[in-house]
């Protein structure tokens, strides 16, 4: 757990780590303020009160103290920080380090018992950058200004003592600024003036020295009427003496070191990236993301070498061995150490302490134009002792995790890298190479899906063609990236990724690599690692920063195939009941959650029977409307085929014959009827494995509707009768029946279709289901419509749509006004069937509905053209082809292009609303 830190020196603030504890309103802070200054020792609450309201306490002070008091120890409890209470009073119980007045005062006080000057250096500047503005600012009693005013002396001091010790460690270039700053405010300040002449010296500027010497004897003289003090007259009289002792023994002139590793040849692309690198603004560090392999420390290195002129004062190059295979993160005063030593720093002259070590780098690179490079960093910790102190340097960050610290505390831009186009992937394939086998090479770009690493190692096997490349991948996956060099083997680099994670972590990482689907959401994560939603939230975060899993619209995560593969590998390692409990809870998941979206699409069908879901699966229900049912089902349906097909796979037969039934009238709806049909197939072959005896009567049915859908009549026909055969009831069979009669009529088998329509309406009138009755009577009404009797068409259309909007069936009412429009318009009444159209597509779009919606268009387009309304017709029967090219239905997509090409005219017309 990361220790708490108080701060008082500027507003209040208490940090865990990162976090920026609750502590609340202002009054609050300021008694965790007035607890922090005395932080370990017992405070009265007479004190504390005044310490807080001074000499306007409230009328019930005590009480409002103890109301406070309890808020902070609710906060701060989780944190391991207490406030105790002990006999009338109250106590910070914490160590010294916490608050960082004391941590102030206990790195000055140590500096002033150092005998190394570069040692002193460096805890006191320590110390000073602890201050974040006016102590206690929160508080204006007496108390807290006499506190702050002992601050503001102790902090004078402190900065007195380090231009002193800055002045023994030679850094006097850089002091000037500051000393002539402070001269100029403090003119009779010998002791500021004393520096100041001294730093002018050791500049080289002696003059200028002895010319403010003289200036502070004249402002003393008339001023005070006195002399300069012995220290500064002996000061002035060594310069005229040029005193060789007044010279550092320890100034060193500043080395250029130029450690940048050579320009990668193989580079390739990347143009955003470089122009955002270029286009820094006041950006000092650009931190570059992404997963192992994915190019990061190549793009770093080509824009260093691209733009080294920037660059005068050097380049420092460090790899800090953030994910490597032979050892633990390099620890940064290591890393420090080794920039001393580039920069020229001798070891007689290297401060002992880290802390120092770290001061005299950053004192080295102030003001001076040079690039940092910190390649392989595993977390923000490991990075921030390197950076420079002033505005002056670039730093380039590489890591395969996101450090989201240095962009929230130290200003960092992020910049994420994905993997390369393919005209990229195509250029590091190399142009003689892909001209000879075109085919090849772009079977070998989607098998690496544009990673540049596996790109490169298949690149670099020259000797090779590129179609046995392609084999070689296809065949045998990421072993075919493998390699006796772990730097150049995919599986490998992946692998180092995986080890800062925790055993939660990587056992997640290898589930989701066996999760069936191209993404998920976080429901469905949860519910695969068996855990809650925060905790899984928590989880999917670590391993996005770790460049794992990528984060997707609407708050989905995925894998790039090759991650996916190596997940799957990592998967194999545990044990089998685990990885099969983690699929079954997936499979409940998304069965469950999209039966709750079917009954919303179909609240007047007969619900699937369901076994509860296993424990840690967490269905949603997120489907109150047929609009939040049709957007989970749009989001998901690819990944419940996948689901599906993974189900029958796995023989759980159940969930993949009943996803069949929830996922097909989605389906249907959507126009999606390839997809449609092999829901079907893989619904038919797992019903006949399942106990559920409907199981294999539904997905007959449903597999020969889907047949009937695509063109199939005889492939419907067989499976439709084979399940009438097997119908274990008179509903199935009437079901069945139903089915038989819509596919006729799809097919135009008029005669076969009244047979089974009738027998529809008997078989539905007979059970009592008087919405499935209304459904069959207007099949039946269109059938005999479509045999000349438009008569009875309508009468049993009209009273099938008083059934249906008594029971509030939308998508019932939908096609049965569909059928009336028909009837209508066969009759010469154009204007009614314009009206049952125009009412008809309403209600499908209110359901979703795109396929029937489509067909609705071009009817009503033809009701149109017969209304002679051209401009009409053509907006509806554009919109009808946008919706059959979207479905995949060239077949009717070419029948109204050949419409609209008769009717001529290609400027789009004015929309009248109706197909919007």
């Amino acid at each position: 757990m990361h220790r708490v830190v108080v701060g008082v020196l500027g507003t209040l603030e208490a940090r865990q780590g990162d976090r920026e504890l609750p502590v609340g309103h202002a009054r609050r802070r300021s008694v965790l303020a007035a607890l922090a200054v005395d932080a370990g020792r017992l405070l009265p609450a007479d004190v504390l009160v005044d310490r807080v309201w001074g000499e306007r306490p409230p009328v019930r002070a005590r009480s409002t103290l103890r109301t406070y008091l309890t808020h902070l120890r609710r906060t701060l409890a989780p944190t391991g920080l207490a406030i105790l209470r002990r006999d009338g009073g109250y106590l910070l119980d914490t160590g010294p380090d916490t608050v960082d007045l004391h941590r102030f005062h206990r790195l000055l006080a140590s500096a002033r018992r150092q005998p190394d000057p570069h040692t002193a250096l460096g805890q006191v500047e320590d110390a000073l950058e602890l201050w974040r503005g006016e102590p206690l600012a929160e508080l204006d009693t007496p108390w807290a200004q006499a506190v702050r005013e002992r601050l503001r002396r102790d902090r004078d001091a402190a900065e007195a003592d380090r231009a002193d010790w800055a002045l023994a460690c030679g850094r006097h270039h850089e002091l000037l600024p500051e000393l002539v700053a402070r001269a100029e405010a403090e003119p009779l300040d010998e002791r500021v003036a004393g520096r100041l002449v001294l730093a002018l010296y050791r500049s080289g500027r002696q003059a200028d020295a002895l010319s403010h010497y003289h200036r502070v004897r004249r402002h003393l003289a008339d001023e005070l009427g006195t002399d300069p003090g012995p220290a500064l007259q002996e000061l002035h009289q060594r310069i005229l003496t040029a005193d060789p002792a007044l010279s550092p023994a320890d100034t060193e002139a500043p080395a250029v070191p130029r450690q940048l590793p050579s320009v990668p040849r193989s580079f390739i692309g990347r143009t955003d990236q470089l122009a955002a690198l270029d286009d820094r603004g006041t950006t000092v560090i650009s931190a570059i993301g992404g997963a192992g392999g994915i190019g990061k420390t190549w793009l770093a290195l080509t824009w260093a070498h691209r733009n080294i002129d920037r660059f005068p004062d050097g380049q420092l190059f460090v790899d800090l061995r953030g994910f490597s295979p032979d050892g633990p993160p390099m620890d940064p005063a290591v890393a420090v150490r080794g920039f001393l030593d580039a920069l020229g720093v001798t070891p007689a002259h290297l401060p002992v302490d880290p802390h120092a070590q770290a001061a005299r780098y950053r004192s080295l690179v102030a003001d001076r134009r040079m690039l940092i490079v910190l390649d392989n960093a595993a977390t923000a910790d490991q990075v921030v002792p390197l950076l420079p102190g002033t505005a002056s340097c670039t730093v380039l960050v590489t890591s395969r995790h996101r450090l989201p610290t240095l962009v929230a505390r130290h200003g960092a831009r992020a910049l994420s890298l994905d993997v390369l186009t393919a005209a990229e992937s195509r250029a590091l394939l190399g142009a003689d190479r892909v001209t000879a086998d075109e085919r090849a090479a772009d079977e070998l770009i989607a098998l690496c899906g544009g990673f540049p690493l596996a790109l490169g190692i298949l690149t670099a096997r020259t000797g090779r063609e590129l179609a046995e490349l392609a084999a070689e991948l296809r065949e045998t996956g990421l072993d075919a990236l493998d390699d006796d060099d772990p730097t150049a083997s995919l599986p490998a680099v992946l692998s180092w990724s995986l080890r800062h994670l925790t055993d939660e972590q990587r056992t997640a990482f290898a589930l989701l690599g066996i999760a069936p689907g191209p993404d998920h959401g976080l429901a469905a994560a949860a519910s695969l690692i068996g855990a809650s939603v925060p905790q899984t939230r928590k989880v999917l975060r670590a391993l996005e920063d770790a460049s794992l899993v990528e984060r997707r619209p609407n708050g989905r995560h995925g894998m790039h195939d090759l991650v996916r593969a190596y997940a799957i590998t990592a998967a194999r390692e545990l044990p089998e009941p685990t990885r099969q409990a983690a699929l079954h809870r997936v499979f409940d998941f998304y069965l469950h959650t999209a039966h709750n979206a079917y009954r919303a699409l179909a609240p007047t069908r007969d619900p699937v029977p369901l076994t509860p879901p296993t424990t840690g699966s967490a269905p949603l229900y997120p489907a109150s409307t047929r609009a939040e049912a049709m957007r989970w089902f749009d989001a998901e349906h690819p990944t419940l085929l996948a689901v599906q097909r993974h189900a029958l796979d796995q023989r759980e037969h159940d969930h993949a014959w009943k996803l069949a039934v929830v996922l097909g009238k989605y389906l249907l709806r959507r126009g999606l009827l390839d997809d449609h049909l092999t829901t079907w197939e893989v619904g038919h072959a797992a019903a006949p494995h399942s106990d559920d005896p409907t199981g294999e009567v539904t997905t007959l049915r449903g597999l020969g509707l889907a047949h009937s859908h695509t063109g199939g009549y005889a492939d419907a026909l067989v499976h439709l009768r084979s399940s009438l055969l097997v119908a274990p009831d008179e509903v199935q069979r009437t079901h069945t029946h139903y089915a038989l009669a819509e596919a006729a009529l799809r097919h135009h088998d008029v005669a076969n279709g009244l047979v089974h329509a009738r027998h529809a309406v008997r078989g539905y009138r007979h059970v009592g289901q008087p919405v499935r009755l209304a459904a069959a009577l207007a099949l039946l009404g269109e059938l005999r419509g479509v045999a000349g009797d438009h008569r009875a068409a309508e009468s049993r259309c009209t009273r099938a749509l008083s059934v249906q909007r008594q029971h509030g069936d939308h998508t019932g009412q939908a096609s049965t006004l569909s059928v009336l429009g028909t009837t209508a318009g066969s009759t010469g009444r154009h204007e009614a069937a314009l009206d049952r159209y125009t009412e008809a597509l309403a209600l499908f779009r209110e359901t979703d509905n795109t396929h029937q919606a489509a067909d609705t268009l071009e009817r009503l387009g033809h009701t149109h053209s017969a209304l002679d309304q051209p401009h009409r017709a053509r907006t509806a029967w554009r919109a009808a082809l946008e919706l059959y090219r979207e479905q995949g239905r060239d077949t009717d997509a070419d029948r109204v292009q050949r419409r609209l090409d008769d009717l001529g005219g290609t400027r789009p017309a004015r929309t009248t609303g109706l197909a919007e």
